[in-house]
């Protein structure tokens, strides 16, 4: 499925990819309507649906993934919400193992995310992951989602890579879409990013975790 020796550069989403996308769902979905019914001392069955159509409304925009554009728009304290339920935050298996042996081969590293900064150094804190990077990129710093083609430009811009050379590892199909219409020639999806919901992805190469995509020792 990877050629390894085809590839200088891996970049890695973070959460559904690296980190189980439950946190993010159990937050959106379920906690932050029932905070915000408590807090507003409404019905939760409601709040929820009402939420759920307003934050749908904006699904793959940049303000979609921004944590300040959330709370200014709920007027809530969402960052401080999130670490209500940081408990929930966790690595997805094989993952430290992967992040590791790249690091091992000599592969520059990145991860590049849609979360917002105050999202980032929250799930850095509980997860540790950061240290395994050679660059960590966030698509707030370039004003435009992954989506964009904007932002593969901004990227490329920062820091040049081989779009011919590098691997792109995301659970949304519309970023792989657009990482693909920029060039990246190598790119691959995940089966199940949130680990209590199944899903089975098609149009792409995808892998349930990583270990099916490190090498064997013999194969080395």
């Amino acid at each position: 499925m990877v050629n390894w020796q085809s590839i200088d550069t891996v970049m890695l989403d973070m959460d559904g990819t690296l980190l189980d996308l439950h946190f993010d769902n159990y937050f959106w979905v379920e906690y932050l309507p029932q905070r915000y019914a408590e807090i507003h001392g409404r019905d939760f069955a409601l709040v929820r649906d009402e939420l759920a159509s307003q934050i749908a409304s904006y699904e793959g925009s940049l303000q979609w993934y921004c944590l300040d554009f959330w709370s200014d728009t709920l007027a809530l304290d969402i960052r401080a919400l999130k670490e209500e339920v940081k408990h929930k935050i966790s690595v997805r298996p094989h993952v430290v193992n992967f992040l590791a042996w790249l690091r091992a081969m000599n592969k520059k590293v990145m991860l590049v995310t849609n979360a917002h900064p105050k999202v980032m150094t929250l799930k850095f804190e509980v997860t540790q992951i950061d240290k395994h990077f050679d660059l960590i990129v966030s698509s707030h710093e370039f004003s435009h989602p992954k989506e964009a083609q904007e932002f593969w430009h901004g990227l490329a811009a920062r820091e040049p890579f081989d779009p011919a050379r590098t691997l792109f590892v995301d659970d949304t199909l519309r970023v792989l879409d657009s990482a693909r219409d920029y060039g990246i020639a190598h790119l691959l999806a995940i089966h199940q990013p949130d680990s209590r919901i199944e899903r089975r992805v098609s149009g792409y190469p995808a892998i349930e975790h990583f270990d099916e995509i490190m090498p064997t020792q013999e194969s080395r």
